[in-house]
């Protein structure tokens, strides 16, 4: 086999790996977490389910590789960052349920030991925690409005939006997933200022 025909080959593998997580998109929209078989993915994209076997070996690897294509959309650059933005995820999330139930899924289960989720899960909130510190500064300086140190909330920060999630899966009439974030930023960025406003707004003095 000569260079060409093996960089041939993997520009095909990666595009028909493309396809796969594509189709698994199109899947979980379609029929939710537990619909996306790998014989519904295998038929979208026109293999037999061993051949999909071949690119990702389990439907574990293959769910995380659509977590990781959403990361990338999904993803907030530090520089320009605003907190309207991430309201404006949740928001976003809240018209993909298929997607947030895949990625709440294999959240809970990643917690135990040799969970192929596990090291995603774990080298992404290390990620994620890093990006929202660094977000956060840029936006308030040392100090959030609320006297907590940037390092301080951003683990707050991605345990609201991650456990909003779970509420809003399990009951979404009774939790309004992006009203609820609203009210959790406004608690980080400037608490005592609301509670001002609303007993000033009672007294009228």
């Amino acid at each position: 086999m000569t260079y060409g025909d093996a960089m041939n080959g993997r520009v095909r593998s990666e595009e028909r790996r493309d396809a796969i997580v594509g189709a698994t998109l199109e899947v979980i929209a379609e029929r939710g977490f537990r619909g996306a078989s790998l014989a519904a993915v295998a038929e979208k994209v026109g293999l037999t389910q061993q051949g999909l076997l071949h690119h990702f070996p389990s439907k574990e690897a293959l769910l995380v590789a659509v977590l990781e294509e959403r990361d990338r959309w999904d993803s907030i650059p530090a520089t320009g960052w605003r907190p309207e933005l991430l309201a404006t995820l949740v928001e976003y999330n809240a018209m993909r349920p298929g997607i947030v139930q895949t990625f709440s899924a294999l959240l809970g289960e990643s917690v135990t030991e040799g969970h192929p989720a596990r090291d995603f899960f774990t080298g992404r909130y290390t990620r994620v925690r890093e990006g929202m510190a660094t977000a956060l500064r840029a936006e308030y300086g040392d100090r959030l409005p609320c006297g907590l140190a940037p390092e301080r909330a951003a683990p707050l920060l991605v345990a609201v939006l991650d456990g909003l999630q779970y509420q809003w899966l399990l009951d979404p009439d009774a939790v309004d997933m992006p009203a609820a974030f609203r009210d959790f930023q406004a608690l980080l960025g400037d608490g005592d200022g609301d509670r001002d406003r609303d007993a000033g707004g009672d007294s009228g003095s």
